[in-house]
């Protein structure tokens, strides 16, 4: 990447002394200039700190980095996840297209409108009653045992599609090899009318496999080991081992190597949401991520969502050195909305090698993090408004309310345009006296300002909005990889702690095995050991 660029344009605000109070005042259209819309979203981005020739400049950043050719590969199925040789083809998942896309010789689009057709048949069988428990009751309680994407990406959309979920079924997502995780959840469902969903691609993942055998020997204890095959299907592709573990292969529902977790929520392992929401929802929620989807493959950049909220991203990052980004939906049915961007950003661009293999010399991936408003205004937007540190941050936020009581969503929404308002022009020394505030508690009532901030926003959170959302921002991810010359679908970083995990679980359980770790290590071992008898 051409790290001095983003350094040089930082440099160059700074240098000029410009403030967003001066940029604003300077071009009274700029807030028309700087916004874009598509697929239901309208993105603000004219409070942050960027004048026209440097944004000019950023764009010819993704025009060096051949942003367009690139985008190109990962829709046509290039095997750009060269590390684990594979295609990169998420956006698959949710095209109308029915065929016609050929990867390593299958049809991909023929092959995930198949997979779409069996968990519609399904989630209907489920919705309507027809499928039912082993006593002959209908399943009232479906219960999600993965982790990672497996478990992120249902869990957030469950909660965010609530309002258009069938209330007579719960969901509930358990992850954590945590017991707890697990046995809370069991508290609150009843065997005879639960359906385990178990979302694994090889079926030997760790924590989802021991959390599914404590499952199964708790609904065996129950009902019976007959009944296993009516309280639990599979998301998988290793059909021997779930087979073994009980479940029908029939009722197994597979995805794909060039899909990774993060990315699957359009795949089988929305299983449990399509369940929730029924399958025409579903299909609204995909026609979103196409929308968005078509929009970054054909929109020029300087009108395309994904790439400005990108560039400007590098330019936070590696021109002024911010080190993270807050995300804050003013939404509360988008309260695990920050917790799966995470995931999705920090585990695919956190990477300090380039493409070639060499050690990369400027930052990658920002830390992630948030909450919903008005929550985080009580919390940490103190510190990002009087702070020492330079935090952008995402505001999202929604026209209508899915849940018009009073005035409460008026109320939510002048917090939301306020907060922008503030961390954009602050408050002078000027006008604290102004207002009459003694002398002394100027320098403490003084806001600088100038703290960036992008605004997005949509008529209603619907399927069709949020699947648009969630898009836009994988494909920023993917952008800033690329500008960054880094692989941004490999995960290795997440392999050694297995590794490491299954030779002190042997410890954990032989107290007689002798211990080779560092001393420190070594003492914490002993000490969980002598606690442990």
């Amino acid at each position: 990447m051409d790290i001095d660029t983003a350094e040089r344009l930082a440099g160059q605000i700074e240098s000029k002394e410009l403030t967003l109070r001066d940029l604003f005042a300077s071009d009274p259209k700029r807030a028309e200039k700087m916004t874009v819309s598509a697929a239901g979203w309208t993105l603000d981005y004219s409070k942050n700190l960027v004048d026209e020739p440097t944004l000019k400049l950023l764009l010819k950043l993704a025009e060096k980095a051949d942003l367009k050719a690139e985008i190109e590969r990962m829709f046509t199925g290039e095997h750009i996840n060269r590390t684990e040789n594979r295609a990169v083809l998420h956006t698959a998942l949710r095209s109308a297209k029915t065929s016609g896309l050929v990867v390593d010789g299958q049809d991909v689009y023929a092959d995930v409108h198949k997979v779409l057709g069996q968990m519609g048949d399904f989630s209907d069988l489920v919705r309507s009653g027809k499928w039912k428990g082993a006593t002959g009751k209908r399943i009232k309680y479906v219960v999600n045992i993965g982790i990672g994407g497996s478990d992120l990406g249902p869990a957030m959309a469950y909660q965010a599609l609530l309002p258009y979920s069938k209330r007579s079924i719960r969901c509930f997502f358990v992850s954590n090899v945590d017991a707890t995780h697990l046995a809370e959840t069991l508290l609150q469902v009843k065997a005879d009318q639960t359906l385990f969903i178990i979302a694994s691609k090889t079926f030997t993942t760790q924590e989802t496999m021991t959390n599914a055998r404590t499952a199964r020997a708790w609904l065996v204890e129950r009902l019976g080991e007959a009944a296993v095959s009516r309280h639990f299907v599979a998301v998988s592709t290793n059909t021997a081992k779930v087979a073994e573990f009980g479940i029908d292969p029939a009722n197994m529902f597979v995805f794909w190597d060039w899909v990774g977790g993060r990315y699957s929520l359009p795949s089988a392992i929305g299983l449990s949401l399509m369940i929730a929401i029924g399958r025409a929802n579903f299909k609204r929620l995909l026609s979103g991520y196409e929308a968005m989807d078509k929009h970054f493959r054909t929109a020029a950049f300087r009108r395309n969502l994904p790439v400005l909220m990108a560039l400007l991203g590098i330019l936070y990052s590696n021109g002024y050195g911010a080190d993270s980004y807050a995300v804050l939906p003013y939404d509360q049915y988008l309260a695990r909305f920050p917790a799966y961007l995470q995931q999705l950003d920090m585990e695919s661009n956190g990477k300090s090698v380039d493409r070639s293999g060499e050690p990369v010399d400027y930052m990658t991936g920002p830390i992630v993090w948030g909450e919903p408003g008005t929550n985080g205004q009580h919390a940490f937007y103190q510190l990002i408004h009087q702070g020492t540190r330079l935090i952008p941050a995402d505001f999202i936020g929604f026209c209508r309310s899915h849940n018009p009581l009073g005035d409460h969503h008026d109320k939510l929404m002048a917090n939301f345009f306020a907060q922008t308002e503030a961390l954009a022009f602050g408050k002078t020394a000027e006008q604290c006296r102004a207002e009459g505030v003694p002398e002394e508690l100027v320098p403490f009532k003084t806001f600088e300002g100038n703290h960036p901030t992008n605004t997005l926003l949509a008529d209603e959170l619907t399927p069709k909005t949020f699947g648009a959302l969630i898009a836009l921002y994988e494909h920023k991810v993917f952008v800033q990889g690329i500008l960054w010359d880094i692989f941004s679908f490999d995960q290795w970083g997440v392999e050694l702690g297995k590794v490491l995990a299954g030779k002190i679980l042997k410890e954990l359980s032989d107290p007689a095995l002798p211990l080779d770790h560092d001393s420190s290590t070594n003492a914490l071992i002993a000490r969980y050991r002598a606690a442990k008898r």
